[in-house]
């Protein structure tokens, strides 16, 4: 009798050993976009399928040999927010990504260079006084704490995508300049809820936060990654300079800055631990 409970209790952990094994190396990968740049990465997914969750649309596939989920953001802080937080609560994701376009603030950045988010600022958030817009971190729910106006990506992130970068080639980009290859940068994305075209606020943030790109998304999915801790990398390609002629130039270059943006992201995700 007591032989038979042993084995039974090294097959019970036998069991328990092989599903932990199995639930760590199925773990998936999460990437959010707004539908049209988002469609970039979707297109690479291997054996992708709909996955309906509370009204949301999200695909599930294989890209670079690990399990991604997809899921489109809608445009805004709100909706990125949402969609991170359903894609996170249902598929408790390992990592996340946001897959996007973006307005250059460095105008040394041209279309199609791609930036990588090493920090995050929701530009439009903070007191407004008599000398204008005072930015600060949001006051986070659970702890009470102030978050940092700059969100820092978390280190291992940074190092895959910098792995990532070496002998990745990107595809070249015709514009009133000719045909370029796009650059990889490193530098802070600002996040807000309005399409900045306006040249005199956009060298605001350039100053006052040292920005590279701005865009209406990033940082609202890394507040909610943050919440729930799951580490996540905001990675932005350029369509135009936010200023007055940003949005024909975003619709001119939407589609070339989104597959970059995407096949950057593909490759971070190949080089995950």
């Amino acid at each position: 009798m007591k032989c038979r409970r042993t084995f039974r209790t090294f097959l019970l952990a036998l069991l328990l050993a092989v599903f932990a094994g199995e639930a760590q190396a199925q773990s998936m990968v999460g990437v959010l976009g707004i539908e049209r740049e988002v469609a970039a990465v979707e297109a690479r997914l291997q054996g992708s399928r709909e996955v309906p969750v509370r009204g949301y649309v999200f695909r599930v596939g294989t890209l670079n040999g690990r399990q991604v989920v997809v899921g489109r953001s809608g445009t805004g802080k709100v909706n990125a927010a949402i969609v991170a937080t359903v894609l996170i609560g249902h598929f408790n994701p390992s990592a996340m990504f946001f897959s996007g376009t973006a307005g250059a603030i460095d105008q040394a950045l041209r279309p199609g260079d791609v930036v990588i988010g090493t920090g995050v600022v929701q530009h439009d958030v903070g007191a407004v006084q008599a000398t204008g817009l005072q930015r600060r971190g949001l006051r986070n729910a659970v702890t009470g704490e102030m978050d940092p106006l700059v969100v820092a990506a978390p280190d291992a992130l940074l190092a895959a995508a910098r792995r990532a970068v070496e002998g990745l080639t990107m595809t070249p980009i015709q514009s009133a300049d000719g045909k370029r290859m796009p650059r990889i940068v490193e530098g802070v994305i600002v996040t807000g809820d309005v399409f900045m075209s306006d040249a005199v606020r956009r060298d605001e943030m350039r100053s006052s936060l040292g920005a590279s790109a701005v865009e209406m998304e990033g940082a609202a999915m890394v507040q909610a990654c943050r919440q729930f801790a799951v580490p996540c990398l905001v990675v932005r390609s350029i369509t135009d300079h936010a200023d007055g002629q940003a949005t024909s130039n975003y619709k001119e270059f939407i589609a070339a800055a989104s597959e970059n943006a995407a096949a950057l992201v593909a490759a971070i995700i190949a080089r995950l631990p």
